[in-house]
C-alpha cells in the first residue's frame, strides 16, 4: 500500500491524541476542532472508515480507555447513522480479538489461569456463566464494567465464543453505542446551529434523539429481565 497509507495511519494517531488533549483540558475551541476534525476526515476520504475501525478496535483490546472519546467523535467525522455501524463493527472486532488472545494466553499459561482464579470477580462470572450462560454474557455487557475488563475475564472461562459471548455482546453493547453516538451527534449539530449552518439540521437531532430513546427502551428491558433472575435465584432458597 506504500508510504502513504503509513502517513495517513500517523497523522489520524496524531489527531486523536490532540483532539483528545484539548477536549479534556478545554483549551481550544470545539467549534473550530470539530471543523479541523471533519476537514481531515474529507482528506482521508475512503481511508477514515477503516483507519478509525482499526484505532477504535486496538484501543479496546489494548484496555486503553478512550471508547467514549471514540464513540462521541465518530458521528463528528461520519455522520449518526453511519457512525453507529462503525463503533458497532469496532465493538465487535475488539470483543473477538480480546476473547481470542485472552483464551490463547490462559489455556496456554498455567500461571496466568492460576493468577485468574484467584481473583473474585473471575469466580463471580465464571458461576453465572454456568448458570446462565448466554443471558448472563448479555447482562455483563450492561454494567458499568468496561468492555475489555468483560472481554478477557470471559476468555478465562468456558463460555462459548459464537452463541454465548458473540451474540449477546453483539445485542449488549447497542444501548451504549446509541447513548455515546447520540452524544457526538448532538454536540456536532448544536455548533453547526450556532455556526450558523442549516444542513441537514432536523436530521442531525431526529436519528440522535431516537438513539438516545432506543437505548433507554432497551436498557428498562434488560433491567426487567435481570430482576425476574434474581427473584428466580431467592426463590428456590426460601424453598
Amino acid at each position: 500500500m506504500g508510504r502513504g497509507w503509513w502517513w495517513k495511519v500517523a497523522v489520524l494517531g496524531v489527531l486523536v491524541a490532540v483532539v483528545w488533549r484539548g477536549w479534556q483540558g478545554g483549551g481550544f475551541d470545539k467549534e473550530a476542532a470539530f471543523s479541523f476534525v471533519r476537514e481531515w476526515s474529507e482528506k482521508l476520504g475512503i481511508w477514515a472508515i477503516p483507519l478509525y475501525l482499526s484505532l477504535h478496535t486496538v484501543s479496546i483490546a489494548l484496555c486503553l480507555p478512550s471508547a467514549i472519546f471514540f464513540e462521541t467523535t465518530a458521528p463528528l467525522l461520519f455522520g449518526f447513522l453511519p457512525s453507529v455501524f462503525c463503533v458497532f463493527s469496532a465493538k465487535i472486532l475488539a470483543a473477538s480479538l480480546s476473547f481470542s488472545i485472552g483464551r490463547l494466553v490462559f489455556r496456554s499459561s498455567s500461571s496466568a489461569m492460576e493468577w485468574a482464579q484467584r481473583n473474585k470477580y473471575f469466580h463471580l462470572i465464571s458461576r453465572g456463566v454456568e448458570r446462565d450462560g448466554w443471558k448472563f454474557v448479555l447482562l455483563a455487557r450492561f454494567s458499568p464494567v468496561p468492555s475489555y475488563v468483560i472481554n478477557y475475564t470471559l476468555a478465562a472461562t468456558d463460555v462459548r465464543f459464537l452463541l454465548d459471548f458473540l451474540l449477546p455482546t453483539a445485542i449488549g453493547c447497542l444501548p451504549m453505542i446509541l447513548q455515546n453516538t447520540s452524544i457526538g451527534s448532538l454536540a456536532g449539530a448544536a455548533v453547526a446551529t450556532a455556526s450558523g449552518s442549516k444542513k441537514s439540521q432536523i436530521w442531525s437531532y431526529i436519528f440522535p434523539v431516537v438513539g438516545i430513546l432506543s437505548s433507554v427502551v432497551i436498557s428498562l428491558r434488560i433491567k426487567k429481565y435481570s430482576t425476574q433472575v434474581s427473584v428466580s435465584e431467592i426463590a428456590p432458597k426460601q424453598n
